[in-house]
């Protein structure tokens, strides 16, 4: 076996939130090595796929401090106000950035700019090693070091760290699926971009039908991007639909708030499912993202509950590194589960429960959640709570989640307060 390369710290998958973390430690002096198996400009790479991702305004927060907001801003969309509503009931809620004392509540951004600036972050950095495209086959930890085998060009490479990130999304092999609990949804997700004639003056709607939620978030231009929640037979004959089909069957679900649609993009279908593992950080192993947990798309927070982990084990790590601690020990990883177990929970029991509530087709329940949504929408102190659990705002705070670079730990600025934690300054 070939003597392995040795780091102090190994990212498995160079996506959205393996990049991420990369660039967050970019100023820690850590040697990382970044492994990614798509090349990064291949439409299998998530990073530069044709989606996008809804960020809140505790991401911009993130990217704020990581540094590669500003290359992010020029095409991130402001959602200013959500518009919540049952179709057939009564009830509706209305969010607005006015409420959380914010510009906006939070983003739609493309994830190819997103993942542009990640990459750029990455490449500029000194510390940072790339092997991409490449293939990690086996993970194993001897003694205080985890030990990574990668294919590159036909080749097998091995690495060495006291610390293996995993980050490789929702179908990693390394992610220990023994400790996983997956459910699948019995619906899928279809996603499109469609133009509306009127301004969306940065509305969001999120509309409840029988098969789940209907999403509708604003991009530049007076479009829309679709996030349809959709059972199988319904997938299929919505996929099959010619342009003008499928936007009349759009509008007659969704209704005329958006104003009329038109020149829908193609239409692309993504299973759903839930799943969490009970240990994500042991062993001088840390899965996070989409590895780690995936929850249904209502509300966005997928993404969002990623980034999060990658902002506490960014600062956990900057913190060791600065300290003389070893970034892999059990102490550390203990600290890591212990700071993310509540946030995941709670994201998870959320968007559950709303899919579960909003998808119950029974008399009792449409009731039941026509007047939770009214109730929300005359009671501000639900209004405030809710804008705090999906802007990300809930808990404790830490220094990228303010804003704040992990330098000024090494400047001695680890003290500083920063923002209000409830995120109403800013620019």
């Amino acid at each position: 076996m070939s003597t392995p390369q040795e780091f102090d710290l190994i990212v498995v998958g160079g996506g959205l939130a393996g990049a991420s973390l990369a660039a967050a430690l970019r100023g820690s002096g850590l040697r990382t090595a970044v492994v990614e198996r798509w090349p990064l400009e291949h439409d299998k790479q998530p990073s530069y796929d044709d989606r996008t991702v809804a960020l809140t305004w505790s991401a911009r927060r993130i990217y704020e401090g990581i540094g590669v907001w500003s290359a992010i801003s020029g095409e991130a969309e402001p959602i200013r106000d959500i518009h919540v509503s049952d179709r057939g009931g009564f009830g509706m809620t209305h969010l607005s950035h006015r409420h959380a004392g914010t510009p906006a509540l939070g983003y739609v951004v493309p994830t190819r700019v997103l993942g542009g600036a990640l990459l750029a972050s990455m490449e500029s950095a000194d510390s940072v090693t790339l092997y991409c495209p490449a293939r990690a086959t086996e993970l194993r930890v001897t003694g205080d070091r985890g030990h990574l085998a990668l294919e590159q060009d036909g080749q097998t490479v091995n690495l060495s760290a006291p610390l293996v990130v995993v980050a490789d999304g929702g179908r990693s092999d390394l992610a220990g699926g023994e400790d996983s609990h997956p459910k699948p949804y019995p619906q899928q997700a279809l996603l499109s971009i469609v133009t509306t004639d009127r301004p969306h003056r940065g509305r969001a709607w999120e509309r409840f039908t029988g098969e789940g939620p209907l999403a509708m978030l604003p991009l530049s231009g007076n479009r829309l991007a679709v996030v349809w929640t959709s059972m199988p037979k319904n997938l299929a004959s919505r996929q099959a639909m010619d342009d003008d089909g499928f936007v009349l069957h759009l509008q007659r679900t969704f209704g005329d708030r958006a104003g009329n649609l038109e020149r829908p993009s193609a239409r692309k279908a993504y299973p759903l499912h839930r799943s969490h593992l009970r240990h994500p950080a042991r062993d001088r192993r840390v899965v996070l993202g989409n590895a780690a947990h995936t929850v249904h798309p209502v509300a966005g927070q997928g993404f969002n509950l990623g980034l999060r982990d990658v902002a506490v084990l960014a600062e956990l790590v900057f913190r060791a590194r600065l300290a003389g601690r070893d970034i892999g020990s059990e102490v550390l990883l203990q600290e890591y589960n212990d700071l993310r177990r509540r946030d995941t929970f709670m994201v998870r029991q959320f968007t559950h429960s709303m899919v579960t509530l909003f998808c119950a087709d029974l008399p009792g329940a449409r009731l039941a959640r026509n007047l939770g949504l009214k109730g929300v929408e005359l009671f501000p102190p639900a209004k405030r709570f809710l804008l705090r659990r999906t802007m990300g705002l809930a808990g404790p705070l830490g220094l990228l989640a303010r804003g704040l670079p992990l330098d000024c730990l090494a400047a001695g600025g680890g003290d500083y307060a920063g923002p209000p934690e409830n995120g109403a300054a800013g620019p």
